[in-house]
């Protein structure tokens, strides 16, 4: 089975050979429930393919439904099977829909063609537009369902939105310039939402993001952007969670060709752009939503589900009903439509959880026992749309990226279609930040263990790609608290000036920041996320305008002017998160498979480890510094500084030296882990201080010899001088760290075995034994 390349005679023939099987064979006991779940995707598409002539055809739903020009007129149609009568109304008839009275067909969708006035259309572009129907005798004026732009009056309170027909003459039409960049090995996101971007308090523009914020992301050496809250959503501080219009920009902060000005000017940057998508449920609203159309009328004739399933009563919004022939259209349209109309490159699909479940997950812990994932509380519609959904965005964009919002760990939902995968790329890790908090909020820091922390930054399985964070936008939201919130709290108003010593909470906080960042992105997952302004420890949470805090905007913003400011703190945080995203961008240590954990020792709070070609030791102890601490690595040889959280650079201590060589010995016999020191066959000896995490990388003295040149780059790219340094000087300096790295010799290895084997559950068990290198 492939995922959309063969035929699907091919996969019936093979229907035995379920691929996921032999993945994990713990899912063989689960095979009737794969059975299942392939044979209702295959009949779905069989019946896509017969009737619609092929998924991606399928998936043009907007060049159908809804608005769209054709010779002589525009052509308008309208999915409401519910409706006795309909009409369009708007600004171009007054709003007297007597004169454009539509028709219906067998499938309940309704049509009507208005012809050109003088050959111009009867629309003008950019005029206000409705769907009016009439069910049980009374007329109800909605927004079109496939509506590509919505407005509201800002002058009146909590005005009811417009629809708006949106078809720019050529010349205001955006035309991109930019072709996409290449798919990143891994993916470093930066999360963002654009409204609340702006330094002011006030709602950021599209254009005013690009301009400012995209120049900042690629500074801090990100490959990635994904945001948040494009689609509209009536509801402000929903953080555009509750859509109200699917196919429709937030006009909030711009219009369609403003989007796409934004999506262009990232490319131009060489970043990707990922749309934070919301197909786990809709906004409850009835005057600006698609719950308008879902007027008590049966399952089969719904966007949602009826009675209790069709609502979801945490969330307070509606649940479609995914086994829905138009719904299937309306959805899998919409991924074409913002792939395909303005350029994004792939998604983060949100609430995955609510969707795989009929139980949505509410109220439940799950423990990674799988009668959990397979059982009659799996929606398969659910899972249907799913694979439908990954199957065709990566059949439009073979290089698409695309991201589940997932807590429940569902063993498959990462792994590709064909082997009755659901077909994500990659899956986030929420337990990460959950577990930062719990020690933060409840721990001591002599309370941390370093077993555990490692426990949960490797636990995931080893066949399904993670993105790890420490915090994202939940962990920023009004009534909880950020890290560096969390870390420093009131002491960031009135401590962070660079002219004071630092106090011992600024002090830790800073140290802790870096540790507890870098430590996830290095151990946690193949792909890291971090959320705007966490980068350097943006120091309030997020309160979006609302009658408890007057209508206010003023935490609803980023105070960019605090890393801006050559004397705070915050700058040491920044430059230390752009660091360390160079330091992937070089050594690729996230795409690496070699991840070896050597030594978790709680009663020195040091955590040694291999990710890539590069050596980790992470000294948590608030108190210890260890002089010729031993650490384990793999191969023989030099070993140099690449990274070292206590630079001064970095706002640390500059303890650590780094014109130093670290010599390995041999330890115990070759190939026989046990006689090992920590089952890794060489170590070198370091000086660790308290409080810091350190990078060390294997010197290529082939290379060293042969291009004298190039000796000792990569050491002077990341690691600080142990002289101190001015704040002017600071700045100037990190530039030629970042130019010193372009000319950084990268040392080039090849596995040759596995480096991790999977537990009998959902979980990773990372082998400690010695791994096979070749050069190459």
């Amino acid at each position: 089975m492939t995922d959309g390349t063969s035929t699907l005679s091919s996969v019936e023939e093979d229907f035995e050979n379920i691929g996921i099987l032999h993945v994990d064979s713990s899912l063989k006991p689960y095979k009737n429930h794969f059975k299942y779940r392939l044979k209702r995707y295959l009949d779905q598409k069989r019946l896509i393919e017969e009737y619609e002539g092929g998924l991606e055809e399928f998936a043009k739903g907007y060049l159908k439904f809804g608005f769209n020009r054709e010779e002589g007129g525009i052509l308008y149609r309208e999915w409401a099977p519910a409706a006795q009568e309909a009409q369009i109304i708007g600004d171009f008839n007054g709003w007297d829909g007597s004169n454009h009275h539509m028709e219906k067909d067998q499938f309940g969708v309704w049509s009507i063609k208005i012809p050109d006035a003088d050959g111009n259309p009867a629309i003008p572009h950019n005029s206000r537009v409705k769907f009016r129907f009439k069910h049980s005798g009374v007329w109800v004026d909605r927004i079109p369902a496939w509506i590509k732009y919505a407005t509201v009056d800002p002058t009146r309170f909590a005005a009811p939105y417009d629809g708006v027909y949106w078809d720019p003459p050529l010349s205001e039409r955006y035309q991109f310039k930019y072709p996409r960049p290449p798919k990143p090995k891994a993916p470093r996101i930066y999360e963002a939402h654009v409204g609340m971007s702006s330094s002011e308090p006030r709602i950021n523009s599209y254009r005013e993001f690009a301009d400012d914020i995209l120049p900042r992301i690629r500074e801090n050496n990100y490959n990635t952007v994904q945001l948040m809250a494009v689609m509209e959503h009536s509801y402000y501080a929903s953080f555009g969670y509750h859509v109200t219009n699917f196919f429709a920009v937030s006009s909030r902060s711009g219009t369609p060709e403003d989007l796409k000005y934004l999506i262009d000017k990232a490319h131009s940057l060489g970043l990707h752009v990922l749309m934070d998508i919301v197909h786990s449920h809709a906004s409850n609203n009835v005057t600006d939503g698609l719950n308008g159309f879902d007027l008590g009328q049966s399952s089969q004739e719904s966007y949602f589900h009826t009675g209790d399933r069709g609502y979801h009563k945490l969330w307070d919004s509606r649940l479609f009903n995914y086994a829905n022939w138009e719904v299937l259209r309306f959805l899998l349209s919409n991924l074409r439509w913002w792939l395909e109309e303005f350029k994004f490159d792939g998604f983060r699909f949100d609430g995955v959880t609510s969707m795989l479940y009929h139980h949505h997950g509410v109220n439940l812990a799950f423990t990674g026992d799988y009668n959990e994932y397979f059982s009659e509380e799996t929606d398969v519609d659910a899972v249907v749309y799913l694979m439908l959904a990954n199957c065709l965005v990566h059949n439009i964009l073979p290089d698409a990226t695309v991201i589940a919002e997932d807590v429940s760990g569902m063993p498959g939902l990462g792994r590709p279609v064909s082997e009755v995968g659901i077909g994500f790329d990659y899956r986030l890790a929420m337990a990460i930040p959950d577990r930062w908090i719990d020690y933060l909020k409840n721990k001591k820091d002599n309370e941390w263990s370093m077993k555990e922390i490692s426990s949960n930054l490797t636990n995931r399985r080893y066949t399904e790609k993670c993105v790890s964070y420490a915090e994202s936008h939940d962990q920023a939201i009004v009534g909880d608290k950020t890290i560096a919130f969390l870390l420093m709290d009131k002491e960031m108003y009135s401590s962070m000036s660079c002219l004071t010593d630092p106090s011992p909470t600024i002090d830790r906080g800073i140290a802790l920041h870096k540790m507890i960042h870098f430590i996830t992105m290095a151990l946690g997952g193949e792909g890291y996320l971090n959320f705007m302004g966490n980068e350097f420890g943006h120091p309030e949470w997020i309160d979006f305008p609302r009658e408890g805090n007057g209508w206010s905007y003023e935490k609803c913003r980023r105070q960019w002017n605090l890393v801006e400011t050559n004397h705070l703190r915050y700058k040491f945080m920044n430059a230390f998160d752009r660091a360390m995203n160079l330091l992937d961008d070089k050594f690729s240590i996230l795409a690496s498979t070699k991840q070896i954990v050597s030594s978790t020792n709680n009663e020195d709070k040091v955590i040694v480890f291999e990710r890539g070609d590069l050596v980790f030791v992470f000294n948590f102890h608030p108190d210890n510094t260890y002089e010729g601490y031993k650490v384990g690595c793999d191969l023989p040889g030099k070993y140099r500084v690449a990274l070292d959280s206590d630079a001064r650079e970095f706002g640390g201590h500059g303890r650590v030296g780094h014109d130093a060589d670290h010599f390995t010995s041999p330890e115990g016999i070759p190939g026989v882990p046990e006689t090992n020191f920590n089952n890794r066959p060489n170590s070198f000896k370091v000086l660790s201080p308290p409080r810091t995490c350190v990078v060390y990388y294997r010197v290529d003295e082939s290379h060293e010899e042969n291009n004298s040149t190039n000796v000792g780059v990569v050491e002077e790219t990341f690691a600080a001088a142990d002289t101190d340094l001015s704040t002017e000087s600071e700045d100037s300096n990190l530039d030629q760290i970042e130019e010193n790295l372009e000319d950084a010799v990268v040392p080039k290895v090849k596995v040759e075995s596995k480096d991790v084997e999977t537990n009998s559950k959902t979980h990773t068990k990372w082998k400690k034994t010695q791994t096979k290198w070749k050069r190459t």
